[in-house]
């Protein structure tokens, strides 16, 4: 078996116009290319076919999901609001959450994208997968996107797992570094859906994620927040694997691991103050590649989010693509000794951090065998 790859020209279509970066164009914002445009996302595309990496994938067709399918996690009015307004030339969702026409159909291409990888690796034509999407998903809650976020891309995929695939407990590891609010929304209230999100405190959405919020009534735990302070780089990372999600996983016991996979904690983004590299990505995969061989066969799926550099998140992207597959390329990353060069040991407060984050997921742990 080999590693799945789902991507589709359409992706690099969501057209998001122009903005002041992440911010409406104002009378002072000049114009300029929205930060969520195809440019990282293309170019990591373009680095695995360059690299001599795609023969050794299997390429993993998308498909539309469904209106039913979105309305697993999403409400119907929300879900006719979006396609209404697409069908209208486009639309703001605020929060820099603009689409344009044709929009609605490649979200719902995005969301089929990593339906259908998550399929693949259910059934066993994969052994994991990796789905190259765009629009990302992880701020959409059920009535409402957000942060460049139409539809909730892992949930919907989760759900799907769970009433069509027949896996009991599914488990979302979410390292964007922005908080995975719409995920963490989702499934609040199942004890079944184990979310873990690592993300830099406090960024975005405002006030999101802290450690306090571990589930509702009925799943408390199954819902884990691990904020790291800004700076944060590989050694603490690592320590939040050991600490927090390794831990986590192993007492869940999932039967499929989903991960968020966003880019932008890498140390050059432009919307996020962290210092990850492409090794630390490749660590991370690492890491859940072992602990879904410990518990659900290597069933594991990892679906694009956010990264905004260009020209870092192609290398983090190969980094985790190579270790998924097992096949090293001959490429080296050209900016991973500056990143190197920033020191990312642990710090101090950075394991305060973490140690609060593991005290917090250890607490109320209720969805163990």
């Amino acid at each position: 078996m080999t590693t799945g790859w789902v991507t589709h020209e359409r992706y690099y279509w969501h057209d998001t116009g122009t903005a002041g970066g992440p911010l409406p164009v104002s009378r002072w914002v000049e114009p300029m290319e929205h930060i969520e445009n195809p440019t990282a996302k293309r170019r990591f595309a373009n680095l695995v076919a360059a690299s001599g990496l795609l023969p050794h994938l299997t390429p993993i067709e998308p498909r539309y999901a469904e209106p039913a399918e979105l309305t697993r996690v999403h409400t119907p009015a929300y879900v006719a609001e979006i396609e209404a307004a697409a069908n209208n030339g486009g639309g703001n969702l605020g929060g820099g959450t603009p689409f344009g026409e044709f929009s609605y159909e490649i979200a719902r291409l995005s969301a089929g994208g990593v339906l259908a990888a998550v399929e693949s690796v259910v059934s066993g034509a994969t052994a994991n997968a990796y789905a190259l999407v765009r629009p990302p998903g992880h701020h959409a809650t059920p009535a409402h996107g957000r942060g460049f976020c139409l539809f909730n891309n892992v949930a919907i995929a989760a759900r799907h797992a769970q009433e069509v695939l027949g896996i009991e407990r599914i488990a979302i590891v979410d390292w964007d570094v922005h908080h995975g609010n719409g995920t963490q929304d989702t499934f609040w209230d199942d004890p079944d859906v184990l979310a873990i999100s690592i993300h830099q405190d406090g960024v975005y959405p405002p006030g999101s994620g802290p450690v306090t919020d571990v589930g509702g009534p009925g799943a408390e735990g199954a819902t884990i927040n691990v904020p790291l302070p800004p700076g944060s780089g590989d050694g603490a990372y690592r320590a939040a694997f050991d600490q927090v999600v390794v831990p986590a996983l192993d007492r869940f016991g999932p039967g499929l691991i989903l991960v968020a996979s966003g880019f932008d904690a890498n140390g050059f983004d432009p919307l996020a103050r962290q210092m990850l590299h492409s090794e630390s990505y490749r660590e991370m995969t690492r890491r859940v590649m072992d602990a879904a061989e410990r518990h659900c066969d290597g069933r594991l799926v990892l679906a694009h989010e956010g990264g905004y550099s260009p020209f870092a998140v192609p290398f983090c992207g190969l980094a985790v693509l190579e270790q998924l597959s097992g096949v090293r390329t001959e490429v080296e990353d050209p900016y991973l000794p500056i990143v190197e060069n920033y020191d990312g040991r642990l710090r101090p407060h950075q394991a305060e951090a973490i140690a609060e984050a593991a005290q917090s997921a250890g607490r109320s742990w209720i969805v163990q065998e």
